[in-house]
């Protein structure tokens, strides 16, 4: 069983530096098995193939942080935040997790340039998880008017965006987006949004 976890592991992490290296079109069972160093035949006995591969490697903590992650280790003490508080420190830690994942960064943005029934995989996995994520809120969403699921949509396509962007760009509309402070100052301006745009009706 060790052996076989072993074997598992070895695959996932060769997929990751595949695909950061040469992104999608170069992607296949010989090359991968060739970059792990096992026989392709494991591939096809332990994930079935491709998209099961590519399913498992969507899920996997190494490339995409997990719930518990993004919440500190309690998602119930995230619940009982106030909503905008809540968002906000989700969102923050949320781009914390994928700036400390090259791989994953390198990845997204192969995933931008060439679209196709692998990077869909892996798109479906992440809409997976963010379903979950909205789930744990989702007797919080009468407490505003406001469309949550398209507003943090907005929110993090911009942390995609600039998380994808700091690979290579040192300056983004005057902003060190490949620097901690420049990333402190985008940190504190989302959680001041967030915190402004659920805040809660004042009592008369």
């Amino acid at each position: 069983m060790g052996n076989k976890e072993q074997t598992r592991q070895k695959i996932l992490l060769a997929v990751g530096e595949l695909l950061a290296k040469d992104g999608f079109k170069k992607f296949g069972v010989n090359t991968l098995a060739r970059q792990a160093g096992v026989d392709k035949v494991l591939i096809y006995r332990y994930f079935g193939g491709l998209p099961g591969l590519l399913r498992s490697f969507g899920e996997s903590a190494d490339f995409w942080p997990t719930l518990d992650e993004i919440a500190n280790g309690n998602l119930q003490e995230f619940r009982n935040k106030p909503l905008g508080e809540a968002v906000g420190e989700l969102l923050v830690n949320f781009a914390r997790a994928l700036r400390k994942r090259p791989l994953t960064r390198e990845i997204m943005a192969w995933e931008m340039l060439e679209p196709n029934e692998l990077t869909t995989i892996l798109a479906e996995t992440r809409e997976e998880w963010a379903q979950r994520l909205f789930a744990t809120f989702s007797t919080r969403l009468t407490e505003t008017d406001l469309d949550l699921t398209a507003i943090t949509a907005l929110l993090g396509a911009a942390i995609n965006y600039l998380v994808i962007r700091s690979r290579n760009t040192q300056i983004f509309n005057l902003l060190e987006i490949n620097s901690a402070a420049g990333w402190q100052r985008l940190e504190e301006s989302l959680l001041q949004l967030c915190r402004n745009c659920f805040a809660e009706p004042a009592v008369s």
